[in-house]
């Protein structure tokens, strides 16, 4: 199994886990990936409610069934610099979205996460390598069940191949049980 992310320490001193995808399509298409409430659905783990997208503004993260002690939560929007960078809190990580135009027209997109407690790592990179390949599959037009395909998703797999390249583990897995 292809592992697509990295675990790193920022210049801060803080661990991160960093994802990488390259769209065939103009940076403004991709930004939706990240900013409009009704792209998110395809991929990302929570709904995503913001008002607005700016320095301080409040975000709400609701109905993850991976997270049932957080079934809701709350952000807030730490930079905003359409079409190049969005990071906001999200419970105690920071994610980082960073969007970097191609010579073809194309975009990459770099997810960040930067983590509260690097015994995370393994689940964290695992997770988003669910989520950004059913972004992979809605940007094909594919059907997919998104970051919620539950037990079908190879999250498992992921984890335990991440765990095995040296990626910190051990922080409890909510229904990691279910999963096996």
């Amino acid at each position: 199994m292809a592992l697509t992310g990295s675990y790193l320490t920022l210049d801060d001193g803080r661990t991160a886990v960093r994802l990488t995808r390259t769209y065939a399509r103009p940076r403004d298409h991709v930004w939706a990936y990240v900013t409009d409430p009704a792209q998110l659905r395809h991929w990302f783990p929570s709904a995503f409610e913001a008002g607005e997208l700016s320095p301080g503004a409040p975000i709400r993260f609701y109905d993850d069934p991976h997270a049932p002690d957080t079934a809701e939560a709350t952000g807030t929007v730490l930079t905003a610099d359409a079409p190049r960078h969005l990071s906001y809190s999200w419970g105690a990580d920071e994610l980082r979205f960073d969007l970097e135009p191609l010579p073809d027209g194309g975009t990459r997109l770099t997810l960040t996460d930067v983590l509260e407690r690097s015994d995370t790592a393994a689940r964290t990179a695992a997770g988003w390598d669910v989520c950004l390949s059913a972004l992979d599959a809605a940007d094909r037009g594919a059907a997919s069940d998104g970051a919620h395909a539950g037990s079908r998703a190879p999250w498992k797999e992921l984890y335990d191949a991440y765990r095995a390249a040296g990626f910190p583990s051990g922080a409890p897995v909510p229904g990691l049980d279910d999963l096996s």
